[in-house]
């Protein structure tokens, strides 16, 4: 059994740039990107991996950074929120969901980015189905989803 204060060197890119820093071994990665790195876009809601709201991407994937500890990112790439825009130009997921109107308070709106990003670069899904299929384990009170499905469908058909 590990003790609590067991820490682990991590390496790992962030948005791009190379961390690496000793954490304990029980950190998950949403404290470590938020308190460690300052990356709060990445938020902090249910802890229960429920709602997406933590949701980074992790390799080309997106996971919930609530239920990952930081340790298990040792060696991988990690983009956030944060990591999107170029300067001062937004991403084109960025800027579509403010075209559309697809954010309200902004709590969720990071967690639906980065599961939108996945989305988008697979190019898994492109009709309008499979793109609240994948955004459904993202949760908003108060969107009600039709303008961030949208923003998502014009993105996937610029690209096209």
């Amino acid at each position: 059994m590990s003790d609590v204060s067991e820490t682990r060197e991590v390496r790992l890119l962030v948005n791009g740039r190379e961390v690496v820093r000793n954490v304990a071994v029980r950190r998950l990665l949403a404290d470590f990107l938020r308190e460690d790195l300052g990356l709060t876009a990445t938020r902090l809601a249910c802890e229960h991996g429920v709602c997406g709201a933590c949701t980074v991407i992790v390799d080309g994937r997106s996971v919930r950074s609530c239920l990952m500890l930081a340790v298990q990112a040792h060696g991988s790439e990690v983009s956030t929120v944060e990591g999107m825009a170029d300067g001062d130009r937004l991403h084109p997921l960025q800027q579509a969901f403010w075209e559309h109107h697809a954010l309200q308070c902004g709590f969720c709106t990071s967690g639906f980015l980065m599961t939108a990003l996945e989305l988008v670069e697979s190019r898994s899904s492109t009709d309008e189905e499979g793109v609240r299929q994948a955004l459904s384990g993202n949760l908003c009170r108060c969107t009600g989803y039709a303008n961030v499905v949208a923003a998502v469908l014009s993105v996937i058909r610029d690209r096209a």
